[in-house]
């Protein structure tokens, strides 16, 4: 490979997008510049990506990577949480590449899994690795992304899936009455995905108000207006600062435990399991306090296989761009 040689890296998901323009150095590949932006704010990502080229300057990149949240068939996608088509060879001709890959946003997050060091997770289970054995990724962030990692004789491959829009099951009464508030929202079909997601969490706060399973402080409902609903009511309930979040928050780390273990005892990762996402990290304190990991294991007689799987948080917010990263460089290596 040539010394100087250029990538694009785009991370592209439903509330914003993350690009890092890489170089190809002696000692291997150096990011030479980034930049995130509100996805919302642009009407398709070959404008904002071709711009920004443009600002860095320099010389044209040979290849680049999106991993975008949504169904990818052959490099193109309509994103599930955006009115956005994102097509490959459509970004190849407007940001001059020779060749442009377009994958799953759970896709990128995975390949970036095999980029990480043990700094960037933060183990909840410890379990038992099989250093060949799959390994299963799940992530709340604007929306659920799943997807498996399986070893092969001809190299690490990559499962994306959909896996976040199966049917949500609930547990006791007081989450059949969040499906039925839920119901009412989405009438025609309601997924994991609307609760173990940041619109999930609105909506689980939305339900314990309603419901008056909690109280919310008039200043938390000022700022929902304001603000970020997800974001808000993250902060307060795990800070414990408004009662009604604190008890959302505790629904929603439970719920994510619960969809934790289902996809576990479908890919049986003895490889490990990793939650990826935004929200993760930012409510680790509640998800290592064990209403996560006892839903995780509330398996019935499934427990003990449970058991031995190990949990990790990552902690590494650009882990989806380093993905996308590793696979632009495969593209001209």
């Amino acid at each position: 490979m040539t010394i100087g040689t250029r990538v694009l890296a785009g991370d592209v998901g439903g509330t914003k997008t993350a690009l890092s323009l890489c170089e190809r150095h002696e000692r291997g590949w150096i990011e030479v510049a980034t930049t995130t932006f509100p996805s919302a704010d642009h009407a398709g990502l070959e404008a904002p990506a071709r711009a920004f080229l443009q600002t860095v300057g320099g010389a044209p990149i040979s290849a680049a990577a999106f991993g975008v949240a949504g169904p990818v068939k052959d490099h193109r996608v309509y994103t599930t949480n955006l009115p956005w088509l994102v097509d490959g060879p459509s970004l190849a001709v407007a940001l001059g590449a020779q060749r442009v890959a377009v994958i799953n946003d759970f896709e990128a997050t995975a390949r970036g899994l095999l980029e990480l060091g043990p700094e960037h997770v933060a183990v909840i289970q410890e379990g038992v690795i099989d250093p060949m054995g799959p390994i299963a990724l799940l992530g709340a962030g604007t929306g659920l992304g799943e997807a498996t990692v399986v070893r092969t004789p001809a190299g690490v491959r990559v499962l994306p899936s959909e896996g976040g829009h199966t049917d949500f099951a609930p547990r006791d009464e007081v989450e059949d009455g969040l499906l039925r508030f839920l119901r009412r929202r989405h009438p025609d079909h309601v997924s994991y995905e609307r609760v173990v997601s940041g619109m999930g969490l609105a909506a689980i706060h939305a339900y314990v108000v309603e419901s008056g399973l909690a109280t919310c402080h008039p200043s938390t409902l000022a700022r929902l207006v304001d603000e970020d609903p997800g974001a808000v009511i993250g902060e307060l309930g795990a800070s414990g600062s408004d009662p009604a979040c604190a008890h959302a928050v505790a629904m929603f780390v439970s719920l994510y435990g619960a969809e934790a273990g289902n996809l576990a005892l479908k890919t049986l990762p003895t490889g490990g399991l990793f939650v990826a996402g935004g929200i993760a990290p930012k409510l680790l304190g509640a998800i290592r306090g064990g209403a996560f990991l006892s839903s995780f294991l509330a398996k019935g007689r499934m427990r003990p296989v449970l058991e031995t799987i190990r949990i990790s948080i990552v902690v590494e917010p650009r882990v989806g761009l380093h993905g996308a990263r590793a696979l632009a460089a495969s593209l001209v290596e």
